[in-house]
């Protein structure tokens, strides 16, 4: 999509995540080159690249950018992962992971959601994220282990399954809390233990659905 002369682009929202914190200059690259305004629906164009969560289907909403981008560079992906993202949304930060990891598999409820993921994604040239239609409080066992699993929604825990396919030194990001009053944590996988290692920040979350979640 050709962005408008005076029209903010994607380096607002590389100004919005270094505001935020955000210093690994490899993710702040890649927001920066992808188009946000691919990845959401057509009458919301013109808030892409405001750092702001946008509406979408189903009763949902992306997440803020600057959010987005913390949460992924609290991953510490270096290029050679595999990564589970539970909940693509219509696949901005699928895009992003997709830039900075070897191989990015996704899972969200709603087949309309991934089906326009899908075509985003194809759209800016990326062929290494997969995505299916599904549960993601239960994962995907047949493809684990996985190096990093970010989880787009809120629960009060982590779920068994998640924490279980994870890789031995591996990290997952979740928004920890009831949904919409979330701490934001990295927990690592040391030994047979997720252990939490830090708290990113405070947000607000759509809850997390499923057999293991709400």
């Amino acid at each position: 999509m050709r962005i408008e002369q005076g029209m903010p682009g994607p380096a607002a929202l590389v100004q919005a995540a270094r505001a935020a914190g955000v210093k690994d200059e490899r993710l702040l690259r890649v927001v920066a080159h992808l188009p946000r305004a691919v990845f959401v629906p057509a009458d919301a164009t013109a808030a892409a690249y405001i750092d702001e969560p946008v509406r979408i289907s189903h009763g949902q909403v992306t997440s803020q950018p600057s959010l987005i981008a913390k949460m992924v560079e609290a991953l510490g992906l270096s290029g050679d992962e595999k990564v589970l993202e539970v909940g693509t949304g219509y696949g901005y930060q699928t895009a992003i992971l997709a830039r900075l990891a070897r191989e990015v598999w996704s899972i969200e409820l709603w087949q309309d959601m991934v089906e326009a993921a899908g075509s985003s994604l194809a759209a800016v040239g990326i062929a290494n994220a997969h995505l299916r239609v599904g549960d993601g409080t239960c994962g995907l066992p047949d493809q684990a282990p996985f190096d990093a699993v970010v989880i787009a929604a809120a629960f009060p825990e982590v779920p068994r399954p998640l924490a279980d396919q994870l890789a031995p030194g591996g990290r997952l990001v979740q928004p920890i809390g009831p949904g919409g009053a979330e701490e934001v944590c990295l927990f690592e996988r040391i030994g047979a233990k997720l252990v939490l290692k830090r708290n990113l920040t405070g947000a607000r979350f759509v809850r997390l659905y499923g057999k293991h979640g709400y």
